[in-house]
C-alpha cells in the first residue's frame, strides 16, 4: 500500500481509534470529546468553524478514498465523521480551561450523549442526507446533521440550566 493511502486510512480512522473492536463510532466521538478542551474549545467561533470546514474537506476526501481501499461503502472503521459531528455539537460551549470546574467537565458529556443519540437514531434529515452526496461526502454529511440536532439541544439545555442556576457552568 502506498504511503499516501496509509496516511489516508489513518486520517479516516483517526489513527488506531477506528479499529476499536466494538463501537468504533462511539470511541471516535469519545476521543473527540476528550480532545475538545485542548484542540477545539479554546478557539474563537471563527477558528472553530474554519477547523470544522477543514476537517470536513479532509474527511470527505479521506473517507471516499478509504471506501475504495477497503472495498465497501461507509466502512465502520471510518470515523473522521464522528469528530466533525461531535465538535459541531459543542459549538455553543465557551472555552474550557484548567480553572473550569467539575460541572464543566461533566457538562462535556451532554453534547457527547446527544450526538451519539442523533447519530444512531438518525432523525430527518440525518438518515436522508447519507445519500445526498457521493462517497466520502455522504459519510460526512449525516454526522454534520446529527451534530446540528445535538447542538440545538445543547444550546437549549445550556440556556435553561444557566437561567435556572446562574453560574452552574462556565462553558
Amino acid at each position: 500500500m502506498a504511503l499516501l493511502d496509509t496516511l489516508t486510512l489513518h486520517i479516516a480512522r483517526l489513527g488506531p481509534v477506528g479499529l476499536a473492536p466494538k463501537a468504533p463510532g462511539t470511541a471516535g466521538s469519545f476521543i473527540a470529546m476528550l480532545a475538545s478542551p485542548f484542540l477545539f474549545l479554546p478557539l474563537s467561533l471563527g477558528g472553530r468553524l474554519a477547523l470544522l470546514a477543514l476537517i470536513f474537506a479532509a474527511g470527505g476526501l479521506a473517507a471516499g478514498r478509504a471506501e475504495v481501499l477497503l472495498g465497501r461503502e461507509d466502512p465502520g472503521c471510518v470515523i473522521i465523521d464522528e469528530l466533525v459531528g461531535q465538535w459541531i455539537a459543542m459549538l455553543c460551549l465557551h472555552g474550557f480551561s484548567a480553572a473550569s470546574g467539575w460541572r464543566d467537565a461533566l457538562f462535556l458529556l451532554l453534547p457527547f450523549l446527544l450526538f451519539r443519540l442523533f447519530d444512531i437514531w438518525k432523525p430527518w434529515p440525518v438518515h436522508a442526507s447519507e445519500h445526498w452526496l457521493p462517497g466520502g461526502w455522504g459519510i460526512m454529511i449525516d454526522d454534520v446533521f446529527a451534530g446540528l440536532w445535538a447542538l440545538l439541544c445543547v444550546w437549549i439545555l445550556r440556556g435553561l440550566l444557566l437561567w435556572i442556576w446562574p453560574g452552574a457552568i462556565t462553558l
